[in-house]
């Protein structure tokens, strides 16, 4: 009969998940990241606009 193979490798293939052992102090909602984005695009237009 053949041996059996090796051990094979993790489910994750090496990657680690850093998301489950860290927790920010700082949490952003997705829609004020927007907001903000866009607030930041409209005064640059404005100072383009100005000269």
């Amino acid at each position: 009969m053949a041996k059996k193979a090796g051990k094979l490798p993790a489910s994750y293939g090496g990657l680690v998940r850093y998301f489950d052992e860290y927790k920010s102090s700082l949490t952003i909602k997705p829609e004020h990241a927007i907001i903000v984005t866009v607030i930041v695009i409209i005064f640059q237009f404005i100072l383009n606009l100005a000269g």
